[in-house]
């Protein structure tokens, strides 16, 4: 508890709750951050590697995530502590106890997260009443079929290379993490001129200098089957892909990948968080000071978050990805200007923006009389 305490600020937690089941083996927590600009909206995240202190950092990326993008929500995390390969009869299990937990938490909206679906959202709706990331056929937006957030990912890239003065042809490109965001980010950058180079997933990693097909690595993805599974190019280990060259790097994997300890390893010009908290804020700072542009988790990925906040709604899919390209290319420019002018991070700009918005809407909650 002491790390959470220490993350404690005037912005939150809000709450933090922690659900025990031995009966079924659930153990889990819940941290909702903030709700001053609405219910915080959250993934349920399965592993086994995580901590309530992590939770409560994921949660404070959503709160400013939701902020900066201007939606009416607040930030959330839920973790459930197990492998998210279980089989899918556990899962369920799990999932809908604890849903049913908290079924009467009605300031966190649930929605899917690493090792969560849009049919462990279908369980929690079931029990519930209220999730996002549905099945289409419960009204939901498919996130991961339409790639909403590697949609963002994509624009937020396209903006940040006219501040570090090169074109999206022939970029060379390394994701980290092939999962839902990496497969779909690969998509759009190469539908667009760039070269893909490398890409890892939890078993290894693949470089090919000449550039990989993106097509191949989905299919082998959707074959159960990893990126080291790839035909051709030379197989590394996971984290090797930080000492390979290339133009674009985009951590789409873990939080903290990029550490102060293997930072300076890292050989690129631009750096593109596609997961939540990858790079430590040692090593973030590390970067800009050998001059490598790094545009912030809550700018660059929002997509998702913005997909989720419109399903509700009755958004179309165009509608959805519309708003993500228009809201993200938006606060990329406006980040990376101010942080230009300014001499400052741009995560000290984004985070700037973000909380000038939110204790505004702090001073309309009824604490702010007492």
């Amino acid at each position: 508890m002491s790390g959470v305490l220490q993350l404690a600020d005037e912005y939150g937690p809000a709450k933090i709750i922690h659900i025990c089941e031995p009966s079924i083996g659930l153990m889990a927590t819940l941290v909702i951050d903030n709700v001053a600009m609405g219910p915080s909206i959250g993934g349920i995240r399965l592993t086994e590697n995580a901590s309530t202190e992590d939770c409560a950092r994921l949660a404070r990326a959503m709160t400013v995530k939701s902020a900066v993008a201007g939606l009416p929500y607040g930030g959330g995390k839920a973790i459930i502590y197990g492998d998210p390969k279980m089989p899918s009869a556990q899962k369920q299990r799990l999932i809908r106890a604890f849903a049913y937990a908290l079924r009467n938490e009605r300031e966190y909206i649930f929605a899917p997260d690493m090792g969560t679906d849009e049919e462990c959202m279908a369980w929690v709706k079931d029990e519930t009443g209220r999730a996002v990331g549905l099945p289409k056929e419960l009204g939901g937006i498919p996130v991961d079929e339409i790639g909403a957030t590697g949609w963002g990912l994509y624009h937020a890239t396209d903006v940040a290379m006219h501040y570090r003065y090169f074109k999206l042809d022939d970029a060379r490109v390394i994701i980290q993490g092939f999962g839902a965001v990496g497969r779909h980010t690969a998509r759009f950058l190469t539908e667009n001129g760039a070269v893909l180079v490398g890409v890892s997933d939890s078993r290894g990693a693949v470089h090919d200098s000449h550039g990989l097909s993106v097509k191949a690595l989905i299919e082998l993805k959707d074959r159960g089957l990893s990126v080291v599974d790839y035909a051709d190019g030379d197989k590394l280990d996971g984290n090797a892909l930080i000492d390979v060259e290339s133009d674009i790097f985009i951590p789409a994997a873990q939080p903290d990948v990029l550490t102060e300890e293997n930072v300076d390893r890292l050989r690129t010009k631009l750096v593109i968080e596609g997961a939540n908290i990858p790079i430590t804020p040692g090593a973030e700072k590390r970067l800009h000071e050998r001059g490598i542009l790094c545009v912030p988790d809550f700018i660059a990925n929002a997509g998702g978050l913005i997909c989720a906040a419109m399903e509700p709604t009755g958004a179309s899919q165009a509608a959805v990805m519309a708003s993500i390209k228009e809201r993200i290319r938006r606060n990329t420019e406006k980040v990376l200007e101010e942080s230009q002018k300014d001499n400052l991070m741009p995560r000290d700009v984004a985070l700037r923006l973000a909380l000038k918005r939110l204790r505004k809407a702090m001073t309309y909650r009824r604490w702010s009389l007492f």
